[in-house]
């Protein structure tokens, strides 16, 4: 039997609407069952239930802004994924909508641990020494594609004291201190303070099995 205009003129408006809707933000695989979650708009960008992975993650909401019942939105998805077994991470900032910040101050989940940077005296569980230029700075890196590995390594290019180094300065190892300390290091390279500490924690609780 064919099915009736009016009915297929409603799937195709609702396939039009489910088209048309903003996709919800990806998760990215930090190591070790930990997922990586950057929001920019709330609800829009929460990870549907079907689409969010188990397990532990980071919610990034710095500079996130809140349409509508986004912060209600936020509140019931952090207590249905939060758990002593499974904490969620949420990095926040001055710049995360003054509504998101209260909703997750308010929300008294178990497993929710609110990090942000020191310098702006937000009322978070951990507080990380990190300037606000610092904090943003890091976040735009990874908004123009820079990965989350290299924010999250501390100066990989440090020369290192080997063998190798020894033979090629023509030094003995007792030679070795000093010529390290005379030898000039590249600078570091950018890295966000805030995640580092959400995935030392994580690595810390792993360590730990507490999760």
């Amino acid at each position: 039997m064919k099915p009736p205009a009016r009915l297929l003129a409603f799937a195709a408006a609702a396939c039009a609407l489910a088209g048309a809707a903003p996709a919800a933000a990806p998760a990215r695989d930090l190591g070790l069952g930990l997922s990586y979650y950057r929001l920019h708009d709330v609800p829009a960008d929460l990870p549907a239930p079907a689409a969010a992975r188990g397990g532990p993650c980071v919610l990034d909401v710095r500079f996130a802004k809140s349409a509508g019942a986004g912060a209600a939105a936020l509140r019931a998805w952090v207590q249905a994924h939060a758990s002593a077994r499974a904490p969620v991470f949420v990095l926040e900032n001055e710049g995360t909508s003054h509504e998101l910040r209260a909703a997750l101050g308010g929300s008294a989940a178990a497993g929710l641990i609110v990090l942000a940077p020191a310098a702006e005296g937000l009322a978070a569980d951990i507080t990380v020494q990190v300037s606000a230029d610092d904090d943003r700075r890091a976040y735009e890196l990874a908004e123009k594609g820079a990965s989350l590995d290299s924010l999250l390594a501390d100066n990989p290019e440090k020369p290192r004291v080997d063998e190798e180094y020894l033979e090629k300065e023509h030094l003995s190892d007792a030679d070795a201190p000093d010529a390290a300390a005379g030898r000039p290091s590249p600078p570091s390279p950018p890295t966000d303070p805030l995640l580092q500490r959400a995935v030392q924690l994580h690595r810390g609780l792993v360590a730990l099995k507490k999760i």
